[in-house]
């Protein structure tokens, strides 16, 4: 069998496939233990997602089985408590340079409330200039939201 090797990425780098392989395991359990979930709150699917994940797919299951034996009715409650010093904080990690840079910028005017340039606008919080800023957004597709 080890004549195809097939190199998978830790699920630390596949955030996206936590949310399903979560109901995945809860669907099982749930049936072993005949249970009924069918539910999970927003934020601890969030801690979820952000959370590293060491002993990857094998840890989510077992996390997940202990949720699912600890909930007392239609919602699986993790004990999100447990998971400690592995959950990511701040925005999820951007995949190329230019996403990252795309994110901050976005951000800044968000706080500016889009105003580019002057003392307070985004530009000087970013510490460029103002035509920098404008050529940057204008390569990155950023432009205003239509109100």
């Amino acid at each position: 069998m080890n004549v195809f090797p097939i190199d998978v990425p830790a699920l630390r780098h596949r955030a996206q496939d936590i949310g399903p392989l979560v109901w995945h395991f809860t669907k099982i359990y749930a049936q072993r233990m005949n249970r009924r979930i069918e539910a999970i709150r927003e934020d601890d699917m969030n801690v979820l997602a952000r959370y590293e994940w060491p002993g990857n797919v094998r840890e989510l299951q077992n996390f997940v089985e202990r949720s699912v034996a600890l909930s007392t009715d239609e919602y699986i409650r993790p004990p999100v408590n447990e998971l400690g010093q592995g959950v990511r904080l701040g925005i999820p990690k951007s995949r190329s340079l230019a996403e990252a840079d795309r994110r901050y910028i976005m951000e800044v005017l968000h706080e500016t409330d889009w105003i580019v340039g002057g003392p307070n606008g985004a530009a000087a919080i970013l510490d460029v200039k103002r035509t920098t800023l404008l050529d940057k957004m204008r390569k990155l597709g950023i432009s205003r939201p239509v109100d």
